[in-house]
């Protein structure tokens, strides 16, 4: 037999990553407006904001993306009640398809969402540049990274791309049309985990305890661990825990709350054990990140990012 090869084509291919961000804004932020020659997305992963791509305002939400073509112009400003994370990932990619992205902004899945937290994961072990900092316009590599790294930062960025523009196409409709779920049915033990995570949110200043969990959901403690070890690497309650320090995170940058108050309102014994917790789960005080976010984010209203 005589084997032949076949040629595989590349429609996505992606030839330089320049930058990879993930923003913690204050609130009422604004970005007055840049315009470069390659290909940038802007994902809200949390928060409301108005973007302007050329003469063009669109409001986007929470699990909203805007693509934004070479040399397009955009600004941004945060016109929601919280303050507003956004991921921003600019890169060089010369692909005819690229032609999709043109002027388009829509409603991410769950797949493409998981894909994006895939992209910024491999970019915090990649990269040595701090991902939240706007002036930096050049990531550099650490002297030691996994296994290649940066060969999947573009495989999870191209897989990103392609299954955009499988799962949305020409004829779709306009951001915040789309359900934020994804098409398919999730799991029960998806849906389950996502219920429990809802709990968690709805009773984010108390001090749950695994039973509380439990009783509420039927579910047994090692059912519960395994649920959230296996999806999220991590216990249940150290999962909660989490979440208190990045709502924490939230009401210091929307300024409502001093550190006390903060502290009362998410049930920490004290403002000391507060500050304890905060700074071993972010490397900061609570008045060091306040200070940092402010920073960033008084630059970014008189800077290009």
């Amino acid at each position: 037999m005589t084997y032949i090869r076949t040629r595989m084509q590349k429609e996505i291919q992606i030839d330089s990553i320049i930058t990879l961000h993930y923003f913690e804004y204050m609130k009422n932020f604004i970005f007055q407006g840049e315009a470069h020659d390659f290909w940038e997305f802007l994902y809200v992963d949390n928060g409301t904001i108005s973007v302007r791509s050329d003469d063009t305002w669109m409001t986007l939400n929470t699990g909203d993306i805007i693509f934004h073509q070479p040399n397009e112009f955009h600004a941004i400003k945060s016109i929601g009640r919280n303050s507003p994370n956004l991921i921003a990932i600019s890169f060089i990619c010369d692909s005819l398809a690229m032609k999709h992205f043109i002027h388009k902004s829509y409603t991410l899945t769950s797949e493409e969402r998981h894909l994006i937290s895939h992209i910024i994961s491999e970019g915090k072990k990649t990269f040595s540049t701090p991902i939240n900092i706007p002036t930096i316009e050049q990531v550099q590599l650490k002297d030691e990274t996994p296994f290649a790294s940066q060969q999947l930062i573009v495989l999870y960025l191209e897989l990103f791309l392609i299954t955009c523009i499988r799962n949305h196409p020409e004829n779709t409709v306009s951001v915040s049309a789309i359900p934020k779920d994804s098409p398919e049915k999730l799991s029960s033990r998806q849906d389950c985990l996502e219920r429990i995570i809802q709990y968690m949110e709805a009773h984010i200043s108390e001090q749950l305890k695994l039973s509380d969990i439990c009783n509420e959901f039927s579910i047994s403690r090692s059912a519960l661990q395994a649920l959230f070890h296996e999806s999220k690497c991590c216990g249940a309650i150290d999962f909660f825990n989490a979440m208190k320090i990045e709502r924490a995170k939230d009401i210091i940058r929307e300024g409502t709350m001093n550190f006390t108050e903060i502290a009362y309102y998410l049930s920490y014994s004290s403002l000391p054990y507060f500050s304890k917790q905060f700074k071993t789960a972010t490397g900061m005080s609570p008045s060091e990140y306040s200070s940092s976010v402010k920073g960033i984010t008084d630059a970014l209203r008189g800077s290009h990012r």
